[in-house]
């Protein structure tokens, strides 16, 4: 066995959700759910295969961002998992219905933070065992802090 830590290319003011799935429609599904829940977003996916011919399935409506979910999936080489980029929408818009898709098993993480996927390599292949997202913290928030950032959820307009 042995571990391999692969960093994942996200684009600037984009987000990524990466995930596993179990069949070869989750790519289909996945586009349908961004096209109705979320028409003027921009996306990318990538699905990776597990059997058959094994090969990364990839949908979208913007091709840069379906070429680096292409390029993710195919640096971290894992059978059954997606990558989804994202621009002009969050995760949060999002990610409850692509955990409803009924092919999806699991979501590893959805951000923007810099990213490491921690794959696991066997005779059998590779898997995913866990991700490392953004930075250790610093310490706990105080009161500065709280306001800052129930500010910035109102800005953003996810608070009243």
């Amino acid at each position: 066995m042995e571990l391999k830590v692969v960093d994942v290319k996200i684009p600037e003011n984009a987000n990524v959700i990466i995930g596993q799935s179990h069949f070869i429609k989750t790519v289909e599904d996945l586009y349908e759910i961004f096209k109705t829940h979320l028409p003027n977003a921009k996306f990318g996916i990538a699905f990776s295969e597990a059997s058959g011919p094994c090969l990364i399935r990839r949908e979208g409506n913007d091709e840069v961002l379906v070429s680096v979910a292409v390029e993710n999936a195919m640096n971290i080489a894992c059978g059954h998992i997606f990558v989804i980029v994202m621009r002009d929408a969050y995760p949060i818009n999002i990610l409850n219905s692509v955990k409803q898709c009924q092919e999806v098993a699991n979501i590893f993480c959805a951000t923007a933070n810099p990213l490491q996927v921690i794959v696991v390599e066997t005779e059998k292949g590779r898997g995913i065992i866990g991700v490392i997202d953004g930075s250790p913290p610093n310490g706990v928030e105080g009161d500065e802090d709280v306001m800052k950032r129930k500010e910035f959820l109102r800005r953003i307009g996810y608070k009243l």
